[in-house]
C-alpha cells in the first residue's frame, strides 16, 4: 500500500474525507467532515475570506443541491489566481469530497457540472500584440 492510500485510509477512518478542486490558477485543498457547517479557508472564517456574498455562495452550491447545509466541516487551504477562482476551486473540492463520501451524491453533482473542472484559463499574451488578440493602432499616415 503506498503511502497516499495510507494517509487516504487514516483520513476516512477519523471521518475526514480530503479533495483537490482547481480553477483557473487557483488550487484548493479541502478536508471534509461531519461538524456543524463552519467553514475555514486558510485559517479565516468564509466571511472573513470571501467578502462578496456572491463567493460565499458558490462555496456553498454543493451543500444547497444535496439539502446538506449546515451538516458538515470544512477546512481548506487555497492558493494561486483571484478570489473568484479560489471560490471555484473550493466548490470543485468540496463536490469531489462529498462524492467520496457517499456515491449516491455523484449523480445530482454531476448533472450540476460541480464535478467537471473549468478549464477556461486567461490565454497568453503574443509577442507584438498589446494582448493575447489586441493589435497595435493602424495609422493611415
Amino acid at each position: 500500500m503506498s503511502i497516499a492510500q495510507t494517509i487516504k485510509a487514516a483520513n476516512e477512518k477519523a471521518g475526514r474525507f480530503y479533495a483537490t478542486g482547481k480553477r483557473k490558477n487557483a488550487i484548493a485543498r479541502v478536508w471534509l467532515k461531519k461538524g456543524k457547517g463552519q467553514i475555514t479557508i486558510n485559517g479565516r472564517k468564509i466571511e472573513d475570506y470571501f467578502g462578496r456574498p456572491v463567493l460565499q455562495m458558490i462555496t456553498n452550491q454543493p451543500f444547497f443541491a444535496l439539502d446538506q447545509a449546515g451538516k458538515y466541516d470544512v477546512v481548506a487551504r487555497c492558493h494561486g489566481g483571484g478570489l473568484s477562482g479560489q471560490a471555484g476551486a473550493l466548490r470543485h473540492g468540496i463536490s469531489k469530497a462529498l462524492e467520496q463520501m457517499e456515491a449516491s451524491n455523484r449523480p445530482v453533482l454531476k448533472k450540476l457540472g460541480y464535478l467537471t473542472r473549468d478549464s477556461r484559463v486567461v490565454e497568453s499574451k503574443k509577442y507584438g500584440k498589446h494582448k493575447a488578440r489586441r493589435s497595435t493602432q493602424f495609422s493611415k499616415r
